[in-house]
Order: structure tokens, then C-alpha cells, then sequence
């Protein structure tokens, strides 16, 4: 009789690879990083859909009454608002850009919060001053309002770490759950599926299938705003503007300074800047910008920011008229329109309403994502024990190849020192982990 030796059972590893830690990534990520992830989505959406309701709020300041044949000079038009609001200082002049359009005067005074104005609309007809607005850069009231709860949730600096936040973890924890949910629809034989949810299942298989493909849809514009809201973040955007230095990319301005005496602005240097720049070839809308002192001249600058974009730039001696400077947005760096371009977008003005439409359906899309998220975390968490449920198996730094576990360790530190706050977050899941794991290790050798 044949003796079969007993075999000692084989205890099966882990699987190896990206997967485990990716997984483990949009796990902690998800649940720590989710809720800020989905106020800025309800807060972008709310900022997206406003700017015909801001219009509308503020129709009596925007048109004027009744157009008429020809427009003052905008030295009288300066004057009026003189009149009616002394204080401050002129910062800059937006002549109409249509027939029924009013103009507006920004004034540079203290009793506005920081980067805000006071602008001032006076019917370029008549002269009348139709009202004075509290206004950040184009943005009136009601828009300004949505745009800096989308930013800082009204709670200044420390409010703008929130969407910095969001920022720079929505990309990461949207490539990551590209890739798992890809991976999930090769092993179960759907690739083919990978943008369509499975109607004919159920419960979590349900949730999950609307979770990934939803995701597909967005991942492009999830990834631009992310990359968009990180340019213009507190500190994540200090890396980027010193990224377009280094590159020469940022975009070109125009100098002031005029070549010959100190010059001097008449009391008509307006017009005699806005004919000039108009012969030059500029069309509206237009920015003034009055000369900074003796020795400067008007800056003039298009400012159409719905494609196609306008961005030309002069200056103008108000002396004598002559065009002393000039960039044309051709001429800026490829990066530096990209960047522009991609921020006009961020911002739901580059394609006009269907830039708005396409911002809000991602924003709802995201929502649905993150929602989804947790429904399936809440399906999956214990009764009792741990509070967030079981996390993925840990250890994959270590199963991996020393050179490839190195990469990722590198890569890791170099995007935290670029994007600080994605860095210290990082860096404190990566020690709550290790805390935890110790604290389980312990228990389970005590209770061996």
C-alpha cells in the first residue's frame, strides 16, 4: 500500500503589483478626501449655473434705458462718476462692448474687502450713474459671491485649503479608480462595458457599475479641473507659477513705461487712448488702465474670453497718441494660452452656455460618483469593530521590486513637495496605516 506523504498547505500570498495599493490609495482617499471632493461638486455646480441669474439680478446697472445716437466722450462719462463716488482711486475702465451696455468704472477703495472693488455704471448716452456695485475683477455681486464660496466657503485663507484639497486628489483619485475599475472589467469578461452600467444586476453590483462608468464619462474633465484648480490654489499654485518661469511660459505683459519724457495724462487721455487703441486694430470688450504715474502711458487690453479668445495688449502715450508698446496673444507662449484657455474653461466662459452645461453635468456626475462611493462603503461595513469598515490588505511596498517600490516612493515625495497639501494628507494616511497596522500586530501576538 502506497503511502501518500502528508503535504503542508500552501497559504496563498496576496496578489502582487499596483492593484493592492491603488486600491488601498481610493480607499483612504476616498473616504477621508471624498467630503471635500463632493462640496467642491455641489459648490462648482451652484458657481456654474449662475451667471445668466447674476445678469439678470443686475440688469438696471448692466444696459441702460434707452440707446442712443452717439456716446460722451468718456472724459465726461469719467466725471459723472467722479461726481457721484469721489472716493478712491480709478483702477480701471471697461467701455461698452455693446450698443445698450453701460460703462464701467472700477474705483480702488478701502472700505471693500481684499482683491474687491467698487465699479461704477454710468449710461455712456446721457452720463446718468445707473449704480455703483461691490465687484471681484468681472465678477458682480451675486457671481462674485458663488465664485468665493466655491473657493474658500466664505472663510478666507483657511477656507481656500478645502478646494486646494479637492484639487490635488481628485486627479489621483480619479486615475486610480480609472485603472481599477478597467481591470475590474477585464477579469469579469465586460471590458467591452466599460463606460455602460449593468442594469440586469443588483445591489452593490449595481451601485459599482454606475459608480465606475459615470467616472469614465467625467475622467477628462475631472482631470482639467483638477489640474485648473490646482493653478490658481494657494500653494499647490506657487509650484505651477515657478514651474512657467523656470519655463519662460508665463504670459508676456505689455510695458507702461514710456520711451521718451515723463509725459502727462490730459484730462481727454481716455479717448485719446481708446481711439488709439481702437485704430490699433483692438476690439471690445475692452480693459482701461490708466497710467500708474508720470513716465507711463494707458494700457489697453482685450479681454474676450469666449472662443474665439482676444487678448491683444498696447499702450498708449496719452500725450501724443501713439502706440508705445504692444503684445498680441498670438505671440504669447503655447503654454501660457493653454493655461489661459484651460482656466476660462475651469471657469464655465470659454464655450459660452454649452462650457456651463458640460461644468454642471460633471459636477453632477461627480456628485452621483462620491455618493455612490460611500453607499457602497455603508453596504460593506462591519456591525461591529472597525468604524470605516476593512481596508484593503496592506503590504505592497513591500512585495514589490526594490527599484519599482523606490520609484513610487520618490514620485510620491515629489508630488507632495509640488502639491503640499496632497503631501501632508498623503503622509498622514501612510502613518495612521502604519500606526494601525502595528496596534493589530500587537493584538494579535498578545492574544497567540
Amino acid at each position: 500500500m502506497t503511502t501518500i506523504p502528508e503535504q503542508t498547505p500552501v497559504r496563498q500570498r496576496p496578489p502582487g503589483g499596483l492593484r493592492p495599493l491603488l486600491t488601498r490609495l481610493h480607499f483612504y482617499a476616498g473616504v477621508f478626501v471624498g467630503p471635500f471632493i463632493l462640496i467642491a461638486a455641489v459648490t462648482g455646480l451652484l458657481y456654474a449655473v449662475i451667471p445668466q441669474i447674476d445678469s439678470a439680478v443686475h440688469r438696471h446697472e448692466l444696459t441702460v434705458e434707452h440707446v442712443g445716437g452717439q456716446r460722451l466722450p468718456l472724459a465726461e462719462q469719467l466725471r459723472a462718476a467722479r461726481a457721484a463716488h469721489p472716493e478712491g482711486a480709478i483702477e480701471s475702465i471697461r467701455p461698452p462692448a455693446a450698443a445698450d451696455d453701460t460703462t464701467r468704472i472700477r474705483l480702488a477703495v478701502d472700505d471693500v474687502p481684499p482683491d474687491y472693488a467698487r465699479t461704477v455704471f454710468v449710461d455712456p448716452y446721457t452720463g446718468e450713474v445707473r449704480g455703483a456695485l461691490t465687484t471681484y475683477g468681472e465678477w458682480l455681486p451675486v457671481r462674485a459671491w458663488f465664485d468665493e464660496l466655491h473657493r474658500n466657503l466664505h472663510l478666507g485663507a483657511l477656507g481656500r485649503n478645502y478646494s486646494e484639497l479637492a484639487a490635488s486628489w481628485l486627479w489621483v483619485i480619479s486615475l486610480a479608480g480609472l485603472v481599477l475599475w478597467v481591470l475590474h472589467r477585464r477579469d469579469t469578461g465586460r471590458l467591452r462595458r466599460i463606460a455602460a452600467p449593468d442594469r440586469d444586476s443588483g445591489g452593490r453590483r449595481r451601485t459599482l457599475s454606475w459608480h465606475g462608468a459615470v467616472g469614465v464619462w467625467i475622467i477628462v474633465a475631472l482631470l482639467g479641473l483638477s489640474v485648473t484648480g490646482i493653478t490658481w490654489s494657494r500653494y499647490g499654485g506657487e509650484t505651477v507659477n515657478l514651474l512657467q518661469q523656470r519655463l519662460n511660459t508665463t504670459a508676456p505683459a505689455v510695458d507702461t513705461a514710456l520711451p521718451r519724457s515723463a509725459g502727462f495724462d490730459t484730462p481727454g487721455g481716455a479717448d485719446v487712448a481708446l481711439r488709439a487703441a481702437t485704430d490699433a486694430g483692438l476690439a471690445g470688450p475692452l480693459w482701461m488702465y490708466p497710467p500708474a504715474g508720470a513716465g507711463h502711458g494707458w494700457e489697453i487690453a482685450e479681454n474676450k474670453r469666449d472662443w474665439p479668445t482676444r487678448y491683444d495688449a498696447v499702450v498708449v502715450d496719452p500725450a501724443s497718441g501713439a502706440v508705445t508698446d504692444r503684445v498680441d496673444f498670438a505671440d504669447w507662449p503655447l503654454l501660457a494660452k493653454l493655461t489661459n484657455w484651460a482656466i476660462d474653461a475651469h471657469m464655465g466662459v470659454l464655450f459660452g452656455l454649452p462650457n456651463q452645461i458640460l461644468l454642471a453635468l460633471t459636477a453632477i456626475g461627480l456628485i452621483t460618483v462620491v455618493v455612490r462611493g460611500y453607499t457602497m462603503w455603508w453596504r460593506r461595513r462591519p456591525t461591529r469593530g472597525r468604524v470605516l469598515g476593512r481596508p484593503p490588505l496592506r503590504g505592497t511596498l513591500r512585495r514589490l521590486h526594490p527599484l519599482a517600490a523606490a520609484l513610487l516612493v520618490v514620485a510620491g515625495v515629489g508630488i507632495g513637495w509640488a502639491l503640499p497639501l496632497f503631501g501632508l494628507t498623503l503622509a498622514a494616511f501612510v502613518i495612521v496605516d502604519v500606526v494601525v497596522g502595528a496596534v493589530k500586530r500587537r493584538k494579535e501576538t498578545a492574544d497567540a
